[in-house]
């Protein structure tokens, strides 16, 4: 159960940003509800994660390995539940998600694939990236994409990190 309880959708401060919220994203889910406490940072949050989400130039299918990933190093399982359907949308098999736990050792990664795997452990464990691990992806992308990968992997470890102080799990009640 969260450490608060989940925003009330229905206030008249809330209601317009939620009809938002509902209009991009089909549903409001516990991350959104919760966030809905404080309608500013719900709004700016709804923006940027858009952006990296449905805005982006990154392929999908590799965003959602991203995603995934950043969910496992930080043990945020609603992250993982959330974005998991959405992985195997994309065309992210199921053997590779399984295959992220211990993607060094395994085969089913390509070269770009594993040169964003250890971008996305350097910047989620360790923060600082060694230049030989920036090297190796920045040898896959253009400035653009690397702006948006850098990013994606930002935003992710901002939403686990969330998740997980305020303890958001999807068998929560709203």
């Amino acid at each position: 159960m969260a450490r608060i309880p989940y925003a009330d959708i229905e206030t008249d401060a809330v209601r317009p940003l939620a009809d938002k919220i509902v209009a991009q994203r089909g549903s409001i889910l516990h991350l959104y509800q919760m966030l809905l406490h404080s309608p500013a940072v719900a709004d700016g949050w709804l923006a940027y994660l858009t952006s990296i989400r449905q805005e982006s130039s990154l392929d999908a299918a590799l965003r959602e390995l991203v995603i995934m990933r950043v969910a496992l190093l930080n043990r945020a399982p609603y992250e993982a539940d959330q974005h998991a359907p959405i992985a195997l949308s994309e065309g992210v098999s199921e053997e590779k998600l399984a295959g992220l736990a211990h993607w060094p050792q395994c085969a089913l990664f390509d070269p770009r694939e594993r040169a964003v795997l250890a971008y996305v452990d350097a910047m989620t464990q360790d923060v600082q990236v060694p230049d030989q691990v920036f090297a190796g992806v920045s040898a896959h992308f253009a400035p653009q994409q690397l702006i948006e990968l850098t990013a994606t992997i930002a935003a992710y470890n901002m939403v686990s990190r969330f998740l997980e102080a305020l303890q958001i799990h999807s068998h929560d009640a709203r």
